[in-house]
């Protein structure tokens, strides 16, 4: 997997603050597969791999899964598609850790980030956001403790992101409190022109 041979682009954000909900209308539009480690780690729980039982103890706590083990199941998966042109990553990298080793720095394989689109809303409005998708859901996940949680995750770990994407010239920032239409409509203005 080199970045002449893909477009791939890191959905960055808060939890709750659309990543999910774009990054289906961005497949369709753009022809890229979507991958969502959170979704990966859900199929392995559902199945009761190995994988899945460790992942599960971890996640129901709010915490992150291993990089190596995270990034292991990205690479496999999007090497599944020997045809795609591209990926929108979702919930990965989450660690500017992961971030570097997607460049290649301390892991065997390089997974490129052609663009990174950061999704920004207000804690409040995610917070509501993912109330309403743990009862539609049903997510065991999006408890209020572990909610909490993950916006702590998220300013600790994730944020710091934002700048090492804008220090590469990759960061592109949308307005994720407007209504889901208008989000898509802007972030695919940006992509348009690329």
């Amino acid at each position: 997997m080199t970045e002449q041979d893909y477009f791939n682009i890191v959905l960055l954000g808060a939890p709750g603050s659309g990543k999910g909900t774009q990054a289906h209308l961005l497949k369709k539009r753009y022809h890229l597969e979507h991958v969502s480690t959170g979704e990966l780690y859900r199929k392995e729980i559902a199945t009761g791999s190995p994988i899945g039982m460790m992942a599960k103890r971890i996640i129901d706590k709010g915490n992150l899964c291993p990089n190596e083990l995270t990034l292991d199941m990205l690479y496999h998966f999007c090497s599944s598609f020997k045809n795609a042109h591209g990926f929108l990553l979702d919930g990965v990298p989450r660690t500017l850790d992961q971030a570097q080793m997607m460049e290649g720095i301390g892991y065997p394989h390089v997974i490129p980030v052609t663009l990174a689109v950061y999704i920004k809303v207000n804690e409040n409005e995610a917070v509501e956001r993912l109330a309403k998708r743990a009862i539609l859901l049903k997510r065991t996940d999006d408890t209020p403790e572990i909610i909490r949680k993950r916006f702590v995750n998220y300013e600790n770990q994730t944020k710091p992101l934002i700048a090492h994407y804008r220090a590469q010239n990759k960061l592109l920032k949308v307005d994720g409190m407007q209504g889901v239409e208008e989000v898509f409509l802007n972030i695919c203005e940006i992509l348009d022109v690329y």
